[in-house]
């Protein structure tokens, strides 16, 4: 019987509100030890169920109340190897724009944080701060539904991309910046930060001092959102590199509270209103906000209207990276704080972020699937990661892969790696085959007597689709060699 595969079990879990499998097991979590896995922390699971034993277990799994079959718990935890850091985990807090930040994570604005409940109960979570949603001076109305998800197989579950059609804040504006004072008075060591939207010069400068009135730590300029019904406003700005200065002017000499103007993706070259913001006088700069999307899922429909409006999730992340990427190269931008934003789900996801130039990260989409408890994950994967390798502040790792990065010409062109088969991991499936021939170099042959693949080397260019697609993650990498004339 082939060994089961941690990940793809912990996938099936439904991540459930007060776990039945935690609440028949008597000594131990087992639903948190799962979602240490879902979210990239499998060596640090077995703590949760080290005390449990097979019964504790196979009650946990009986309790399971997966639509299918139960997760198998017991074939899962015990396969895990106990975690091997000894070194102890390091804070995480960092500076960003002059503030100081208990970690980088913070709520991105959005319908994750639209009243003081909710930012209370993730800030007690352990989030270090939060961007409110955006805060405008006309009258909000949404539609309904929504939302809509790109899920990887069939209409229901986790889903990949996200589209949403809302847009600001539908309290009325005092009612907002109350909500604020009392978050930045209750929780006066987290980071209360009040993203705006304005359409004149004079709405820009009303808001962002009604902001620095709140006692808010900083004021983020929302330029970027993509479907606003007003002309002048959100995305309209972002595309227009002098709106951008001329509004991150005006905010900037009517607040003395850090200015952070939040980028669009809906642009060729972010680093033009990038750089406006910069030479405007900007604090720092959050990016992205959602992509400009369609979906078609009738569900969606909108008495029997659609629009396009914003892509986010886990699909959006390189994109989202790319933009960073472009931001932090620029010569001219140099040293300009960044917030980064875009499909952030784990820790892993919000370090290429940090090592990519972000001194802090934003994160919606996790947390409207997931809930604010992903915070767990993400400060215990990241402190993990940087006591295993020797990192001792977040700071260090902020722009920490960025001379790894050069042109499409420079790259080398003379080596190549070449796949190697793991024979007992492979499970005969020929899927490694089929994309070869057909999407690849027809580098793969595949005996259906012994349902084994074989590599043929003088056809292998090392594109690795063959890796990629395997689903038994059977095929690895070998050395990198010389190129044969």
């Amino acid at each position: 019987m082939k060994r089961v595969n941690i990940y793809e079990e912990a996938d099936r879990c439904l991540l459930c509100q007060d776990a039945p499998c935690t609440k028949a097991c008597k000594t131990g979590d087992p639903a948190r030890a799962i979602r240490a896995i879902r979210f990239d922390n499998s060596k640090l699971a077995p703590q949760w169920v080290a005390d449990c034993t097979d019964a504790d277990l196979e009650a946990a799994e009986k309790a399971c109340i997966h639509f299918n079959w139960p997760i198998r718990l017991r074939e899962v935890l015990r396969s895990i190897r106990a975690d091997d850091v000894t070194a102890p985990y390091p804070s995480l807090e960092i500076d960003f724009c002059g503030i100081h930040c208990e970690n980088p994570f913070f709520l991105a604005s959005s319908a994750v944080c639209t009243n003081y409940e909710m930012v209370a109960r993730a800030l007690d979570a352990g989030w270090a701060g939060v961007f409110y949603k955006t805060i405008c001076l006309q009258e909000i109305k949404e539609v309904s539904p929504r939302f809509d998800a790109v899920h990887s197989h069939g209409p229901n579950g986790d889903f990949y991309g996200f589209r949403n059609m809302e847009q600001l804040s539908e309290n009325p504006t005092d009612m907002d910046f109350d909500i604020l004072r009392r978050l930045k008075k209750d929780y006066p060591t987290k980071v209360i930060v009040a993203s705006i939207m304005g359409q004149t010069e004079e709405q820009w400068m009303e808001l962002a001092r009604m902001a620095e009135e709140a006692g808010c730590d900083a004021v983020e300029l929302n330029f970027s959102c993509p479907q606003m019904r007003l002309t002048g406003m959100g995305s309209d700005v972002g595309q227009n590199p002098e709106l951008v200065a001329i509004y991150t002017t005006v905010v900037k000499h009517t607040v003395k509270i850090p200015v952070i103007p939040k980028m669009t993706p809906n642009i060729t070259h972010i680093h033009h209103p990038g750089m406006a913001a910069y030479f405007a006088g900007a604090d720092a700069i959050s990016a992205i906000n959602t992509i400009k999307s369609v979906t078609m899922a009738d569900d969606a429909e909108v008495s029997g209207q659609r629009t396009i409006s914003g892509y986010s999730g886990r699909a959006v992340k390189p994109i989202a990276l790319r933009y960073i990427l472009e931001m932090s190269q620029n010569s001219v931008m140099k040293g300009v704080p960044l917030s980064g934003i875009g499909g952030i789900e784990t820790w892993r996801d919000a370090l290429e972020f940090i090592q990519l130039g972000c001194s802090n990260v934003q994160v919606c989409t996790a947390v409207m699937q997931y809930g604010y408890r992903i915070i767990d994950d993400l400060v215990l994967g990241l402190q993990r990661y940087m006591a295993k390798n020797g990192v001792s502040h977040v700071q260090d790792l902020v722009g920490s892969q960025l001379s790894s990065f050069t042109t499409p010409t420079d790259l080398d062109r003379t080596t190549i790696i070449y796949p190697i088969i793991d024979r007992e991991r492979c499970v005969g499936c020929g899927r490694c085959e089929i994309s070869c021939m057909d999407g690849g170099h027809q580098a793969i042959t595949f005996d259906r007597e012994t349902r084994q693949p074989r590599l043929i080397g003088s056809k292998c260019v090392g594109c690795h689709l063959c890796r990629l697609v395997c689903p038994a993650g059977a095929i690895h990498l070998s050395k990198r060699v010389t190129k044969k004339e």
